[in-house]
């Protein structure tokens, strides 16, 4: 049987952005930066349905030129800026109930991953089953060990955690953050409106150079440089 036909792909992409205005359908190198995530999502061939939840007419219409469906609009109550990620999936999900649609799987893609692509949605779908993990999403190591972390106070500086203060960096344990790209969930996760980290949650680190926050004009641009180096050197 074919799994995959079980999975549902869900890109959040509200509109109403106040660090970067349009940010979900600015152009990124030239293409909305939210196509990027429809393209990697129809060329993974993992989904029997690609959707966006959105608030946004004109976000909606250009994820559907690129591929994507916009089967509902996201309710008011979910758009604003307190609404969680699993929020939304749960909204989503519920909607599809309604019409008698139901998946195995949830791929939740945020719109602003131009990083993300095929290669890497077949791959950690893969692991995602294989360990039979409740949700999985790719992280990125801190480059320097947040136990020798600083903090400031009165323009002086102190440990956040004195008792490593002596330690050699590399004997610590590596920390990871969370990429903020794409998360794979069981849909019965989603549907309880579970966390989206459970005790059975699995992670796929990725390098700094393949992914970038991005909050502000700076991160825009960082994020553009990393894509274009990444491109020359495939």
């Amino acid at each position: 049987m074919d799994t995959t036909k079980s999975n549902l792909c869900i890109i959040p992409a509200r509109g109403g952005s106040k660090r970067i205005p349009g940010k979900n359908i600015k152009k990124f190198l030239g293409k909305p930066i939210i196509a990027y995530s429809v393209e990697a999502a129809m060329n993974s061939k993992m989904f029997s349905e690609i959707m966006v939840s959105t608030d946004d007419d004109e976000i909606g219409e250009i994820a559907k030129k690129y591929g994507a469906s916009v089967p509902f609009m996201r309710s008011p109550k979910n758009s604003d800026d307190f609404a969680t990620t699993m929020d939304v999936l749960a909204e989503v999900t519920e909607s599809y109930q309604k019409i008698g649609k139901t998946f195995e799987n949830i791929c939740c893609i945020y719109a602003t991953s131009p990083f993300v692509n095929s290669e890497i949605l077949i791959t950690t779908y893969h692991i995602f089953k294989e360990k039979e993990f409740d949700s999985l999403f790719p992280v990125i190591r801190y480059s320097f060990p947040i136990q020798r972390s600083l903090k400031m106070k009165n323009n002086k500086v102190e440990f956040n955690y004195p008792q490593y203060a002596d330690k050699r960096s590399q004997d610590l344990d590596a920390s990871f953050h969370d990429a903020g790209q794409f998360y794979w969930i069981k849909n019965n996760v989603v549907t309880t409106k579970s966390s989206i980290v459970t005790k059975n949650t699995g992670a796929y680190e990725i390098s700094e150079l393949h992914g970038q926050d991005i909050d502000n004009e700076m991160d825009w641009k960082l994020a553009e440089l990393k894509y274009e180096l990444l491109q020359s050197t495939r």
